[in-house]
Order: structure tokens, then sequence, then C-alpha cells
């Protein structure tokens, strides 16, 4: 019996340490598939001599990571040579956007170009607006979000780190403010916003960002408005880690249970980017790709009218 106990307590230990080998071993980056080429290629919006605007998909990283085989970044040299040909210079990325969120991606087809773009967007003149598909209704309906964000460790029984508000005024219940010192850490954060039409205690919003800081929409949404956007399940909820919860008017208008509300994607979609104009006698260069398929389908379930690309104006208007 002691000889069994032995051996097997022998194959346990080999077990183990084969796991623990595997778990150290990097396994080497993959060449982007052609079928993932093919299909990028195919979101290409746009091309002008500088720049390529691609229709970026759910759930695509713009830049790689030690866990991420595949980002909009690695596909670039052999994006390039799809469309150029071998001896073209590589596209470079000129923005980011969330893995998550869908829409416009400016590209550039030289560092000059992209340097132009990228000095641009410091100096706020580049003007983006999203759509989102909110939980709720705002009050009000449309206006600006002046709250700084910061990233901070959550106080849950999940300890993990997001984006967070970080206000510069406390109100108390009774309607009077006191002004508090921000975080140092904290960046300055603005939003416009506008409620497009509302339906099943959901709502569609125009969203304006006049800064560009990390998860700002989602976060001044769900923690600024109280309006998180559906299938966001990391702003829903502050100190855990828990799928989203829509309320049931929305699960029956989408034909969800709760527990299928967990594969709901986020309904974020970059809609459009505008450039000034290189000239004053020139056109500003404005940009604009359409929301993907799942975004149009949950909006005819919730008899929501799908926006139009033609309704949005350029310049914003104070």
């Amino acid at each position: 019996m002691a000889a069994v106990q032995k051996g097997a307590a022998r194959v346990a230990r080999s077990l183990a340490e084969e796991i623990r080998a595997k778990k150290i071993i990097k396994l080497p980056q993959t060449a982007p598939s052609v079928v993932n080429l093919r299909e990028l290629r195919g979101r290409l919006v746009k091309e002008d001599p500088d720049l390529v605007l691609i229709n970026k998909p759910h759930g695509l990283p713009v830049h790689g990571g030690p866990s991420t085989k595949q980002s909009v970044a690695s596909m670039l040299p052999a994006l390039s040579e799809m469309l150029c040909g071998r001896s073209a210079e590589p596209l470079r990325l000129c923005h980011r956007l969330d893995r998550d969120t869908t829409g416009a991606l400016i590209l550039a087809r030289t560092m000059e170009a992209a340097e132009r773009v990228q000095k641009l967007l410091k100096q706020h003149r580049v003007q983006k607006v999203y759509w989102a598909l909110c939980i709720g209704v705002p009050t009000p309906l449309e206006g600006i979000l002046d709250i700084p964000v910061v990233e901070r460790e959550t106080d849950g029984p999940q300890r993990h780190y997001k984006m967070s508000l970080s206000p510069r005024l406390h109100v108390f219940k009774d309607g009077s403010t006191k002004k508090i010192r921000i975080s140092r850490s904290a960046r300055e954060a603005v939003t416009r916003y506008r409620t497009l039409c509302e339906a099943d205690g959901a709502s569609l919003l125009e969203l304006h960002p006049i800064t560009g800081v990390k998860h700002q929409l989602r976060v001044h949404l769900s923690y600024g408005l109280n309006c998180p956007i559906l299938g966001d399940h990391k702003y829903s909820h502050w100190g855990r880690l828990a799928p989203q919860k829509p309320p049931k008017a929305i699960l029956q208008a989408l034909r969800l249970s709760l527990p299928q509300a967990r594969s709901l994607l986020l309904h974020l979609h970059a809609a459009q980017i505008s450039l000034p104009a290189h000239a004053a006698e020139e056109d500003p260069i404005v940009l604009q790709c359409p929301p993907p398929k799942y975004f149009m389908s949950t909006l005819r379930r919730l008899g929501i009218p799908p926006p139009s690309l033609k309704s949005i104006g350029y310049p914003l208007e104070d």
C-alpha cells in the first residue's frame, strides 16, 4: 500500500513539474493570418495620399502586449504590403482605440503624416464623435461633463485597478458644495454629450470628447451620468469584477436571459474624426465609419432609430 502511495506521489510531482514548465514557455508570436488581413483590408473606408481610415472591429487591440497574439500594430507591415506593394513604407498608427471600441482609426502612410495628426491631437484640434448605447437616460439630456479622471485600486472583495472620477467638488444632500483637492495623478477630462433617442430604459448618446484620457467616455457615462454603456462589464460596477446586469425591460427587448447578458459586446463606436484643413481654402478632412452589425441589431430590437452619419456636423458648435 505504501509503495502504491509513493508511486502516486511521484506521478503527482512529475505532473506538477510538467505543468509549471509549460507555464514558463514563451510561445512565439504568430504571423497575422490571411483571413484576418483580408478582413482588415475589407474594413478600409477611405484612402488618400497621406492617410488610411479603417473601421476597427470589436475585440481587436490596437497595440500588442505580452498576452496579445494579434493587434492592428502587428498587422501593419503585411497590410501595407497588401495595399501598396512590397516596397511600400509600413503604415503607422496615429492614435488608439480601446480593444472593444469599434470605428474610425487613422493610419498614416509616412512618419511626417503621423506626426502631423499626433500634433493636432495634442493641440485638441482633432474632433471626434462617438455613439454610445447606454443603460438609463441621462439627466439632463445634454450637457458637458468636466470631471478629472484618475486610475485607482478598488476596495472591493476583488482588488483591481480601474479609472475613476476625481471631482473638484463634493455635493452634500442639501445641495451645498465644498471644493476638494483632486488627486495629483488625475488628468483633466471633458466630454460633451447629447441624447439622440431613448426607449425601454436605454438611450443612444452622441459624444464629443474634448480631451482624450484612457476610458474617459466609459467612466464619465457610468460614474458621472449613471448611464453605463451597454456591454461595459468593467465599468458597470466599482468594487467587483462581474458581468453587467441590464434591467428587465432591456433584456426582454433583446430577448436575452440574465446569464446571456454576460456575452453582450461593448456598444461604443467611433463614428467620425475630423481634421482641420491643410490650407485656408481647403475643406476640413471628415472621416466617417458606420457602426457594426451587432450595434445596429441592438438598436432595432430596442426600437431606436439608427443614427445617421449625415447628421453629424463639423465643426462642433460652441
